[in-house]
């Protein structure tokens, strides 16, 4: 039997899974009663877990030798080991946010790669195969430059292994640049041989997503036409997956639901913590795939790129916004918070969104806030929230979401922008690119201006926000799909 059903319907892949996966029975005996289990079957999400602070423990392994570092110490690796918890298997989904660890390591020596990892890092190897199934483990033929807070031994161990005489001897790398070298793939098979110096990356905690277990996937699937599949994604869920977790996404569960062989695919990866529309692409007859992004879902449809699609969001905000068209420069650095201005800055990305319509309704109640675990970003409390109907024009990445709170309307449950919003209100001057800006008398006080208006900012929401991907139109309405009422509007159970 190549799975088992647990409780509460997480299915734990054992038997020819794990085989598949390259774990021999001698791998697994050594393992066997070595670590105790100790996730537990979720029942609901828990929101105050979601929101634990987050720490990140990162070393170097090269044979014998281990580094450990933090932001304040710097200790071996056994003196932490108490602090990691027992490890059994990924599935079923933990009721409790890991801390983020991820191990770097060195191959000291030739072999399989799961065998390596469960002996370098004291890993079952069930869980090592999980790892390798959500996606959560990369190799690098050549370990990359390590970063400026790299200890000395880390640095000692990069300069030893890639040492032009020692590369030399490796047929692997002949041909290649050191960049091409240095480039990182994931693994994909417990029984990929992995030779002496490969650089390896292990995500031993990755992000988790236990709404995935939550849905009713079947009833999220809108339509299934020839070329695509309608999804009406659900918020706190990566549409394609993260770096460390391909598994818990919605393509995945998406494909499940469909019964495809094949799965589902997008070519672009958008906010988590937005719901609405969603199109993953099964496979593709002629003409050009093209994805337009809706930052709350993916809409993917085979035609020709002069074909235009009208895209309408819903945004719950704490602030009303004039009706009309808005503009912000974006800056064009691929992190956030993304940071606009008001005012043309050359380089930058040109935002546009028009607001149609905004209405006042009611704050979202208590209960409902909990359901779908929106976080209190600090705004003062008030009776009635503002949804907006939005014609998005150009399409940046968190666009909604800066521009508003660019207007002091940011959207409810937004723990990233909100913040900052709030911070500006209080202190007008303290956003660089602001209404309120100043010119700076040198290049470093310009700089300080703009580390001190990030610290503002706040963390990426765990779960849900106000904004939804509300309708989507092509060929003049032709073909048009709406989602189903936003959180917001639900009732209270």
């Amino acid at each position: 039997m190549a799975s088992m059903l647990l409780a509460g319907g997480y299915r734990s892949f054992a038997g020819p899974a794990a085989r598949a996966l390259g774990i021999t029975r001698e791998v697994l005996n050594k393992h066997r009663n070595k670590h105790a289990a100790i996730w537990l079957c979720r029942s609901s999400y828990n929101s105050s877990t979601a929101l634990a602070a987050e720490t990140e423990t990162s070393r170097i392994v090269a044979g014998n030798t281990t580094v450990a570092s933090s932001s304040s110490n710097r200790h071996s690796y056994r003196s932490q080991e108490s602090t990691f918890p027992k490890y059994d298997r990924l599935l079923p989904c933990p009721s409790q946010k890991a801390t983020p660890r991820i191990e770097h390591l060195v191959v000291s020596k030739g072999g399989l790669v799961l065998e390596y990892i469960c002996e370098a890092l004291d890993l079952p190897p069930l869980f090592v195969a999980d790892l390798i199934r959500f996606g959560a483990v990369y190799y690098a033929l050549v370990c990359p430059q390590p970063p400026p807070t790299a200890t000395e031994e880390e640095i000692r161990i990069f300069r030893r292994v890639t040492d032009p005489l020692v590369l030399r001897k490796r047929d692997s790398v002949k041909g290649k640049t050191l960049r091409e070298a240095q480039k990182t793939f994931r693994v994909t098979n417990g029984d990929q041989f992995v030779e002496e110096g490969t650089y390896l990356r292990v995500h031993v905690h990755p992000k988790r997503f236990p709404r995935c277990y939550e849905i009713d996937w079947r009833s999220r699937i809108i339509a299934v036409e020839e070329s695509y599949v309608v999804l009406d994604k659900p918020a706190g869920i990566s549409v394609g997956g993260t770096t460390d977790n391909i598994e818990e996404s919605c393509a995945t569960f998406a494909t499940r639901a469909l019964g495809l062989t094949t799965p589902l695919m997008t070519t672009h990866q958008i906010d988590n913590c937005t719901e609405g529309w969603n199109s993953p692409k099964p496979f593709a007859k002629g003409g050009t795939p093209i994805m337009y992004e809706l930052l709350g879902c993916y809409f993917v449809v085979i035609f020709f790129q002069d074909k235009k699609v009208r895209k309408l969001y819903l945004a719950l905000t704490a602030s009303p916004l004039p009706t009309g068209i808005i503009t912000h420069y974006m800056r064009p650095i691929r992190m956030a918070p993304r940071l606009i201005s008001e005012d043309f800055i050359k380089g930058w990305h040109h935002c546009q969104l028009e607001v149609i319509d905004c209405r006042k309704v009611p704050w979202p109640t208590t209960n409902i806030q909990d359901k779908y675990c929106v976080e209190d970003c600090g705004w003062p409390s008030q009776d009635y929230a503002y949804e907006c109907t939005i014609n998005l024009l150009t399409g940046k990445t968190h666009q909604i979401r800066a521009q508003f709170a660019a207007c002091k309307a940011p959207l409810i449950g937004d723990s990233m922008y909100m913040p900052a919003a709030i911070a500006e209100m209080t202190n007008p001057g303290l956003n660089p690119f602001g209404k309120y800006n100043k010119d700076f008398s040198s290049e470093c006080e310009r700089e300080t201006a703009v580390i001190n208006w990030i610290a503002q900012y706040g963390k990426e929401p765990s779960v849900a926000i106000g904004l939804q991907a509300y309708q989507i139109s092509w060929d003049d309405g032709e073909h048009s799909y709406k989602a189903g009422s936003p959180w917001w509007r639900c009732a209270t159970a």
